[in-house]
């Protein structure tokens, strides 16, 4: 309770703690974060370093994980490729945010003609893949790191414009809004102090949501030849690397496929929770559904 003795609301950060896929997307983000940030100072051996002597070594000590055709050591390989991971799912969340929301400003905050184009605009960019931007991209400039994260960042900057100009404009209508275009807030103020607060949730879950397109993009991309060079790191690449082994040694394929899957599914469910913290109407209908009971909303 709070001083005046009424009941404290929990946060929206308690509330997704309390969800199972919450709970589940916060400790996958982290723990990746984290193997990120410890592999930039430090991995258990380099892993570049090719050791004929240990090639295919099964896991166990000193390599817990085992090694692959060139005696590198797995454990250390993914540890890096976390870092280009992090990286990727950074840099496109930025494009996607800063293209996504000029989109969605323009498309709602400006004239009619300039609405009208920016929504057209919108509709054809969102009919090209991610696959075939990062290819028309890796043509001018080959194949990179960046062409992945401008690629990926395009791709969904276009679905969170899609998904937030309607909100904006939804939102731009409301009591507080004109009230403070009545003040005198120019329409980048009242952008900034009204609208984005209030969009903040959608788009929240939207960058989530993208952040796992851009790790399984990454993934793709390099394994096909369009992302992360082959002196980067990747998980991608291992695992073009060592697919080729597969029917003689599948235990090596299992990890970086594990670890691109579970880094996929936890920002997926990081998504989902965030979606349902911050909205409590959400949690409050699907209570209501599995008791029958109906949903009162104050």
């Amino acid at each position: 309770m709070n001083r005046s003795g009424r009941l404290k609301r929990p946060s929206w950060l308690s509330r997704l703690w309390a969800l199972p896929t919450g709970r589940f997307g916060i400790i996958v983000v982290t723990v990746i974060a984290l193997t990120a940030l410890v592999a930039r100072f430090w991995t258990p051996f380099n892993p570049q370093k090719v050791d004929v002597a240990n090639r295919w070594d099964s896991p166990g000590i000193p390599h817990l994980l085992g090694t692959d055709g060139s005696g590198r050591d797995i454990l250390s390989l993914l540890m890096a490729g976390a870092r280009t991971t992090v990286w990727v799912a950074l840099g496109a969340g930025v494009v996607a945010t800063l293209l996504g929301l000029l989109l969605a400003a323009l498309g709602s905050l400006t004239t009619r003609w300039v609405r009208e184009s920016i929504a057209v605009l919108v509709d054809i960019l969102i009919a090209f893949p991610v696959l075939l931007i990062a290819m028309m991209l890796s043509s001018v400039w080959g194949g990179s790191l960046w062409v992945v994260i401008v690629a990926v960042g395009i791709g969904f900057g276009v679905n969170i414009a899609r998904v937030t100009r309607p909100e904006l404009r939804r939102v731009l209508h409301s009591d507080f809004v004109l009230a403070g275009r009545a003040s005198g807030l120019t329409p980048f103020q009242n952008l900034w102090r009204h609208l984005l607060p209030n969009v903040a949730p959608v788009f929240i879950v939207q960058l989530s949501w993208g952040m796992a397109v851009a790790v399984l993009a990454e993934a793709g991309l390099s394994y096909l030849g369009f992302g992360a060079p082959p002196t980067e790191p990747s998980w991608g690449l291992l695992l073009r690397d060592l697919q080729t082994y597969i029917s003689v040694h599948p235990l090596t394929v299992i990890w970086p496929g594990l670890a691109i899957t579970i880094t996929v599914l936890g920002l997926n469910l990081l998504g989902d929770g965030l979606r349902e913290a911050t909205d409590p109407t959400l949690s409050q209908r699907r209570r209501s559904a599995r008791t029958h009971q109906p949903v009162v909303v104050a």
